[in-house]
């Protein structure tokens, strides 16, 4: 049996709006998040992820900003095609730990609902993956509120 480990990290800025997308949650917020799809960190950072450890390179290579067929994009589906990618390549999912970086807003009640989405798109039990929240405590562009930020890891085995 072969593993691999890939790691990701996306950043978005916030911009007017009224909820953002995190792990495929919608989450109420006094702003949104600029970007070409629906700018779920968490998902754009998992799906990341994956693809390092596929060495296919990154989410703007497979489902480039500048392609009107992304726009408004759901990131869960994003995230089961990367998924198609590795099962395509052999390939499946055996965990993940994700790490969201923002002062606001509050991630820990939207954890279970997000471990929901991942263990579903990624064919896992929900006890494989995990999300968390952390603060820069004021510090940087995610400590003055400017964005949001995640990171993600995930291990591979050969299926």
């Amino acid at each position: 049996m072969s593993f691999r480990i890939g790691q990701g990290l996306d950043v978005h800025a916030f911009c007017d709006g009224d909820h953002v997308m995190l792990g495929g949650v919608r989450v109420a917020h006094d702003r949104g998040l600029a970007a070409h799809s629906d700018g779920d960190v968490v998902l754009h950072a998992l799906c990341d992820a994956v693809l390092g450890a596929l060495a296919l390179g990154d989410i703007g290579r497979h489902f480039p900003p500048g392609d009107d067929r992304w726009a408004d994009a759901d990131s869960r589906a994003l995230l089961r095609a990367v998924n198609a990618m590795a099962a395509e390549r052999g390939w499946r999912a055996v965990n993940t730990d994700v790490t969201v970086v923002c002062e606001a807003p509050r991630v820990g009640p939207h954890v279970a609902a997000m471990c929901a989405n991942i263990a579903a798109d990624l064919g896992l039990d929900t006890g494989a993956v995990s999300v968390k929240a952390t603060t820069t405590e004021t510090l940087g562009f995610c400590g003055r509120g400017e964005g949001i930020a995640a990171t993600a890891v995930v291990l591979l085995e050969s299926a």
